[in-house]
C-alpha cells in the first residue's frame, strides 16, 4: 500500500520507522476485588507498524485489557510504558487524571458499537476528535480551525464518506458508523489505535472493509490493535496475535502459528463458534 493512498491520514505516524517499539506492557494487572482477577501479569511490547489481534474466548479479559491501556479502566499493578519519540518513557499507569487526557490523544480508540453522537453530523462526529487539542467551550460552539476541517474532510473522502459529511450520524449504517468512528480515532493523530471488537456487528462485506482500512493505518506506521473472534479474519490481516485465557496471556506470535490445540485451548467448548 503506497504512502499516496494514505496521504489524507493526519499523522506524523508515516514517518515512524516500522518496528520502533511503542508501547512497553510490564506485569500488568487487573482486579475488581480480591478474588476476581480480570488480568494477570500480562507483559508485551507494541511496535509501529504491527496490526496485532488479541483473541481468546468471551471473559478471558480481551476488552478490558485495551481498556486499560488506553486508560479508560485504572490498572491494579504493573506498568504501561509509553516510548516517547524523543527517548523518554512514561509510566501511563501512574498518570494523574488530567494528564490521561493527552494519553489518550496518542492512543485512540474505536468500539463495536461506534460511539457517535446520533444527532451530530458526520463531519462533526470526526471533528470531536480534536478534543483534547481543543477548548470544551469551542468545541461546545462547534469551533473548529480551518486546519482541523481539512483534515476532518480528507479523512472522510479517503474513506468513501465524503457525500455523508452532512448526515446525522443516526443515519447511517453500521459500516458507515464504524467508517466515522476510524476518521474520528485518526483526528487525534495517534501513534497506537485500539479496536475493541470493531467488526462483530458488521456483515461481511463490511468486516472486510474496516480490517482493509485498519491494515492500511497499519501500514502507515501506526500500531493497531484489534479484539478478534473471526481466527479467519486475524490469519488473514494480522501480523501478530496475542492468546489471552483467563486474564493471561498463552500466546504471542505469528498468525501462521495458530494450530488446533492451541485454539482449544484458548477457547475450549467456543472453539464450535469460531470462523
Amino acid at each position: 500500500m503506497s504512502l499516496a493512498i494514505l496521504r489524507p491520514v493526519p499523522v506524523e505516524s508515516s514517518l515512524r520507522a516500522v518496528n520502533k517499539k511503542v508501547l512497553s506492557v510490564v506485569g500488568l494487572g487487573k482486579a475488581y476485588n480480591a478474588g476476581s482477577r480480570v488480568l494477570d501479569d500480562i507483559s508485551f511490547d507494541l511496535h509501529a507498524g504491527e496490526l496485532v489481534a488479541v483473541i481468546g474466548r468471551s471473559g478471558a479479559g480481551k476488552s478490558t485489557l485495551l481498556h486499560t491501556l488506553n486508560g479508560t479502566i485504572t490498572a491494579s499493578e504493573g506498568q504501561i510504558i509509553n516510548q516517547r519519540d524523543d527517548g523518554s518513557q512514561q509510566n501511563v499507569a501512574a498518570l494523574p487524571a488530567r494528564k490521561m487526557r493527552q494519553w489518550r490523544s496518542e492512543c485512540g480508540m474505536i468500539f463495536q458499537d461506534f460511539c457517535l453522537v446520533p444527532r451530530l453530523d458526520v463531519l462533526t462526529n470526526v471533528l470531536l476528535g480534536r478534543l483534547s487539542q481543543t477548548s470544551t467551550l469551542k468545541s461546545f460552539c462547534k469551533i473548529f480551525s480551518d486546519e482541523d476541517r481539512a483534515r476532518a474532510i480528507g479523512l472522510l473522502e479517503w474513506l468513501n464518506m465524503l457525500p455523508q459529511a452532512l448526515q446525522r450520524a443516526e443515519n447511517l449504517s453500521g459500516g458507515q458508523m464504524q467508517r466515522v468512528a476510524i476518521c474520528r480515532a485518526l483526528m487525534q493523530n495517534p501513534k497506537i489505535l485500539l479496536a475493541d471488537e470493531p467488526v462483530a456487528s458488521l456483515d461481511p462485506k463490511n468486516t472486510r472493509r474496516i480490517m482493509e482500512v485498519l491494515r492500511q493505518i497499519s501500514d502507515n506506521g501506526i500500531s493497531v490493535m484489534v479484539n478478534l473472534h473471526s481466527v479467519e479474519l486475524v490469519k488473514e490481516y494480522c501480523t501478530r496475535v496475542i492468546g489471552i485465557a483467563s486474564g493471561r496471556i498463552i500466546f504471542d506470535g505469528h498468525p501462521a502459528q495458530l494450530n488446533e490445540n492451541l485454539l482449544h485451548t484458548l477457547y475450549g467448548e467456543e472453539i464450535t463458534q469460531l470462523n
